[in-house]
């Protein structure tokens, strides 16, 4: 039922009670593609925050013995020796074989010989998103010597389902560290500029010219290329988040400064001045509250720019940097011809850079719509 023309009193005093958040709400439920995007956003950011109990194994464990171990399928289910169907999740086990002529690689199922997986399996003691000390994971072999590879394996025998776990905290993370200085940024520069005038909006207007007028891309590969090889992992995570972030503030700032510049004129505007309301006040508690749906598609279409840039650098080696791990890390690893001709699987971390961007592209949009009050869609 549509909620703006609905006959029912009652659920129209509703309505006029309601807070602008359940408005909405309301509205972005109408958006059926958003609302799915919204669901798929959620649980890569939930498996971002407790990696550590989705992937099966340590990232970083390496095997000489299944080197590019191809994917395997994980079946439910087998015929036993006496003809009975036991239910028993599983995969079949594979052994690593060369050609004695050319020695090339191959892995040949063992007849009869299975790598069983069970759900929440007791391992050593970890601590889930760095805080909470847990012993159990999602799911994993029934025997802990044993290894399988659903996504298969890299140049080091390391499992990549695991890796692409781990890829996702900082993949995702970065987005939303990135938005958020960039979006401190744009409000308070471009705030600034359209509210009061003068010098103020004529030094930020050049800065802002300035930045836009110079390639994005040779501007990170060239700040990116200036850090030093020998930084941490974590250090090199802060610095390409700010590289990200200093460079992305600039269409944002623009937009809330010609905003400000045709609101500063408004009644609401000078009923606050002349109120005795400060600068700070008028910005943040009157003007602010009409650029929501400006700043909701800003913020919601700059993450995926976001997580594009950084796997962009790490992927041509000028981001971060093994032993960190992103999608953009593991990408690199698909760079030469045998990846491309024998293990295509390495390309995976990609297929879920693509599901991300979607997702948020198509989150974005909803939110846009339901948080524009000149939008009509409702579908």
């Amino acid at each position: 039922m549509d909620l703006q023309h609905t006959h029912d009193p009652r659920a129209q005093d509703d309505i006029a009670e309601a807070s602008q958040a359940r408005l909405i709400w309301e509205k972005f439920k109408k958006h059926r593609i958003a609302l799915v995007s919204l669901y798929i956003v959620g649980a890569f950011y939930v498996v971002a925050l407790f990696a550590e109990f989705f992937q099966p194994f340590d990232p970083n464990l390496t095997s000489r013995s299944d080197v590019y171990h191809p994917p395997q399928l994980l079946r439910m289910s087998y015929v036993d020796d006496t003809g009975a169907r036991v239910f028993a999740p599983h995969v079949q086990k594979q052994k690593l074989t060369r050609d004695k002529l050319t020695l090339k690689a191959s892995y040949d199922v063992v007849e009869g010989e299975r790598v069983f997986v069970r759900l929440f399996p007791k391992v050593e003691t970890y601590k889930l998103a760095k805080l909470i000390p847990v012993n159990r994971k999602l799911f994993g072999p029934v025997e802990a010597d044993e290894r399988f590879y659903l996504f298969g394996s890299d140049r080091l025998g390391r499992d990549m389902l695991s890796r692409v776990v781990a890829g996702t905290r900082i993949s995702m993370s970065i987005g939303l560290v990135g938005v958020a200085m960039s979006l401190v940024l744009g409000l308070i520069i471009g705030g600034a500029a359209g509210y009061f005038g003068g010098w103020i909006d004529t030094a930020s207007s050049r800065v802002i010219e300035l930045m836009l007028s110079i390639p994005t891309i040779p501007i990170w590969l060239g700040l990116s290329a200036a850090l030093p090889p020998t930084l941490d992992p974590l250090t090199r995570y802060f610095m390409i988040t700010l590289i990200l972030s200093l460079i992305g503030w600039t269409e944002l700032a623009r937009v809330v400064r010609g905003r400000f510049m045709a609101m500063r004129s408004e009644d609401f505007v000078t009923a606050a001045r002349l109120d005795g309301a400060s600068p700070r006040r008028v910005i943040f508690r009157h003007m602010m509250p009409s650029l929501v749906s400006h700043i909701i598609a800003s913020v919601s279409l700059a993450i995926p720019v976001m997580i594009l840039a950084e796997t962009s650098l790490s992927f041509l080696g000028l981001g971060l940097m093994p032993p960190s791990i992103s999608w953009g890390v593991l990408l690199k690893e698909a760079q030469n011809i045998r990846a491309i001709a024998q293990a295509e699987w390495l390309f995976i971390p990609g297929g879920f850079v693509i599901v991300v961007v979607l997702a948020l592209n198509f989150l974005g949009d909803g939110l846009r719509d339901a948080a524009d009050p000149y939008s009509q869609h409702g579908t």
